[in-house]
């Protein structure tokens, strides 16, 4: 479990007189490795985790359950039980990078999958593509972390506090997991998505999403997103959840199902089109998890 450890000191003031002070230390959680050369505990059964920031994108993979439990860890709800003959846990992490890592950490101390999925909704950044198309993330990146230049932003790696050595830029999915979802495309039959010239049929493509603290509703930081990472969709926890589950060594993958363009009618959009897209995305999700193979 995660603790913390305290030491006391003494801290002189500016009237002269000397008080305690408590120094935190916070201590590794029992079960996370600690370090590239510590083995992760080996999970009795194979449990495939599925993740999502908001109520809508997972309510649908919770009906589905059978045999369902609920344990509540630190004030997050998990879900656990079978999902297409496989053992499963559903958590939402709530919205933002700091929420989405909090939950992952908590969901590989206490449920230690085999896989990880996150799931949900994102914004379009590829302009061949529309609401209710899927974005499988062949890798997903940071967009805002990093350090600002004269010359403007420049993207960094982040630092695995574990062994002090970089993560990827981009967090590449798990080749099986990649695999799976493939597969699972060929037959899938997505909910068509009604627009004003009528209703077209959703598309899945393998791509590239970008992670950052914001909702993006901006043509032109969409534009600069797009640019500058290359990429098909934009949310606000898949590389939190990616960059835990590296530094853990749990395979993962983040897919997305777009809800909006990312631009100026962004929030009218994701209240027009969030269900569908959430349901598209429940629809992948099971398919991968019908084909992922036991450990």
């Amino acid at each position: 479990m995660f603790g913390v450890r305290f030491y006391l000191a003494m801290k002189p003031t500016r009237a002269g007189v000397c008080v305690l002070v408590f120094l935190p230390v916070l201590l590794v959680p029992v079960g996370v490795a600690t370090g590239s050369d510590t083995p992760k505990p080996t999970p009795s059964a194979s449990v495939i985790a599925i993740l999502g920031a908001m109520t809508v994108e997972l309510e649908t993979l919770e009906q589905q359950l059978t045999d369902k439990k609920e344990r509540t860890v630190r004030g997050i709800r998990f879900v656990t039980g079978d999902l297409k003959g496989r053992t499963v846990v559903l958590a939402h992490s709530g919205m933002g990078e700091v929420n989405a890592a909090r939950t992952a950490i908590l969901l590989v101390e206490h449920f230690q999958p085999t896989h990880v999925l996150f799931t949900g909704i994102a914004g379009g950044l590829n302009p061949d593509l529309g609401p209710g198309d899927i974005v499988i993330g062949a890798r997903t990146a940071y967009y805002d972390y990093g350090e600002l230049t004269p010359n403007g932003f420049r993207p960094l790696p982040t630092v695995n506090s574990l062994t002090g050595k970089p993560n990827p830029l981009f967090f590449p999915a798990d080749a099986g997991l990649l695999a799976a979802a493939e597969k699972a495309t060929a037959d899938l039959k997505l909910a068509h998505i009604k627009t004003s010239k009528g209703a077209r049929i959703p598309r899945v493509v393998t791509g590239v999403i970008v992670t950052g603290n914001m909702f993006v509703a901006s043509p032109t930081k969409s534009a600069e997103l797009r640019k500058d990472f290359e990429a098909d969709a934009t949310e606000m926890e898949g590389a939190a959840v990616a960059q835990i589950c590296c530094q853990q060594r749990v395979p993962c993958l983040v897919l997305r199902s777009l809800s909006d363009d990312a631009g100026a009618k962004a929030e009218e959009n994701v209240r027009l089109f969030e269900k569908t897209a959430a349901q598209n995305s429940a629809l992948l999700v099971t398919g991968i998890v019908a084909r992922l193979e036991s450990k």
